[in-house]
């Protein structure tokens, strides 16, 4: 019988072989596979004299019920007044709502197996807050709170923009720590399921375990950490103690990156299909890309309708046990549900 170690090594091969093979399979910018999906709109009630704002943040809890951390009806928190955690039921209605004043720029919402609800602020007003990661109940009680209000750093405690959690099987946390400020962090946190600082990788660059924007991340049945690196255009997949074991470019500029039953589920929002004012991966075309963790070959492809010099597609996205993907973005300002045909 192979030792976990040995196990290891074979299972981190196996992985790079398959990865090579997808690349060498899948380098097409628009891949040429029929979409088996019909997407639904304008599914969420917001409560009365409510919009939605911009928002990459949402997910789904044990019941079904949809959660969505949007940017109090604008594309920023800062001095409004309403509540930007919205709990809403599988048929859209809402239900509740909390965290009025306490966020800056909402950018992750991650529910857990106990069915708590993590959030992610990546906005900071200097030394008043934001920069901060919050554990709720359904409630809306404060369980964890992590870094400290509007206070940047790279020490063991703070953070410098997070923008997104993964929650490992054995209970560890993982923090995309770093967005689009050149000053921000570029790295990857690995706390302890408390949130007690356990170690860091990565730092800013175009290189192997280097990031531009950590954006978001997931992790698998196995522990392996997917993370976008949106603006390098590129998932860089690692181990759980944080050796690089692959680079995968096929998935376009992933904005959101989520994992269910061992099923990746990418999200570009930005590509562009011609060199455009931002030139965001020119040439490859916007939507989702879904295929397995083992070997990164694109099985289905959602593209996005719409025009291609904006954003205009889901930024952020979560997935039901049914299969559903619901997506919040940003520029449009709503909920998507994406079900299969």
């Amino acid at each position: 019988m192979y030792s976990k170690k040995v196990s290891k090594l074979i299972s981190c091969v196996i992985l790079s072989i398959f990865a090579n093979m997808g690349l060498a399979q899948q380098n097409d910018r628009l891949p040429d596979i029929v979409n088996g999906y019909t997407s639904y709109d304008n599914l969420v009630t917001m409560p009365d004299n409510r919009v939605m704002g911009s928002g990459n943040a949402i997910d789904i809890d044990s019941g079904g019920n949809i959660w969505v951390f949007e940017r109090c009806g604008a594309n920023t928190c800062s001095g409004s007044t309403v509540d930007p955690i919205l709990k809403f039921s599988p048929d859209g209605e809402f239900l509740t709502s909390f965290g009025a004043g306490m966020f800056v720029f909402p950018h992750g919402i991650v529910v857990d197996d106990d069915d708590n609800i993590w959030v992610v602020d990546a906005g900071v007003e200097d030394g008043v807050k934001g920069n901060q990661i919050f554990k709720f109940n359904q409630q809306g009680e404060i369980l964890i709170e992590l870094g400290r209000p509007g206070i940047r750093g790279e020490a063991p405690g703070l953070f410098n923009e997070p923008s997104d959690l993964a929650i490992a099987p054995n209970g560890d946390l993982y923090i995309a720590d770093g967005h689009i400020n050149p000053d921000s962090n570029r790295r990857i946190l690995h706390l302890s399921p408390e949130g007690e600082f356990i170690e860091a990788w990565g730092s800013k660059g175009q290189g192997p375990l280097q990031f531009e924007c950590p954006h978001s991340l997931a992790i698998d049945s196995q522990g392996r950490i997917f993370v976008g690196d949106r603006t390098n255009n590129r998932l860089q997949i690692l181990s759980p103690e944080g050796k690089l074991l692959a680079i995968w470019e096929h998935f376009g500029r992933p904005s959101g990156v989520r994992i269910h039953n061992d099923i990746l589920y990418v999200v570009d929002s930005e590509s562009r299909q011609a060199e455009g004012q931002y030139g965001y991966n020119p040439g490859w075309h916007r939507g989702i890309r879904i295929g397995s963790v083992n070997d990164g070959i694109v099985q289905h492809f959602i593209p996005d309708p719409g025009p291609h010099d904006g954003t205009s597609f889901p930024e952020g996205i979560a997935v039901d046990d049914d299969g559903v993907i619901w997506g919040a973005s940003v520029g449009d300002r709503k909920v998507t549900k994406y079900a299969r045909n």
